[in-house]
């Protein structure tokens, strides 16, 4: 099992830039696939991205593109989650998630299921 920690959550004004960090520990994550979810309150859990274990295919889900950036460093074992210009309406709990290569594949790249292993979640509040 693999055991995943976020980190880099907090409170940001509205425009502002945060980077989440996702990382694993005693396993290396270089033959995962990586998802970041969120959970607004009162919401459902959403997919907002995935990149696969050769970063090959990245996925966003609307609402983010051109304002998130996924990445990895398999050197250093850890996903990012760089997010600019945030809106209030992106406050939420963030998790990440791992899974095989073919999680971040099609057009179900966001379904949960497809992930085996949770982090616990980091906190992002976007509000002046």
């Amino acid at each position: 099992q693999v055991q995943l920690v976020e980190s880099g959550g907090g409170l940001v004004q509205p425009g502002g830039s945060l980077r989440l960090s996702c990382a694993a520990s005693r396993f290396t994550l270089d033959n995962y696939a990586i998802g970041w979810f969120r959970q607004a309150p009162g919401k459902e859990r959403e997919g907002v991205s995935c990149i696969s274990s050769s970063r090959g295919v990245i996925y966003y889900v609307d609402s983010t593109k051109g304002r998130f950036t996924i990445s990895r460093d398999n050197a250093k074992n850890t996903v990012y989650l760089q997010m600019n210009s945030l809106k209030p309406e992106d406050t939420a709990v963030y998790y990440c998630a791992a899974g095989p290569e073919s999680a971040c594949s099609g057009s179900n790249w966001f379904r949960q299921y497809r992930y085996s292993d949770w982090g616990q979640g980091t906190q992002v509040t976007v509000s002046s």
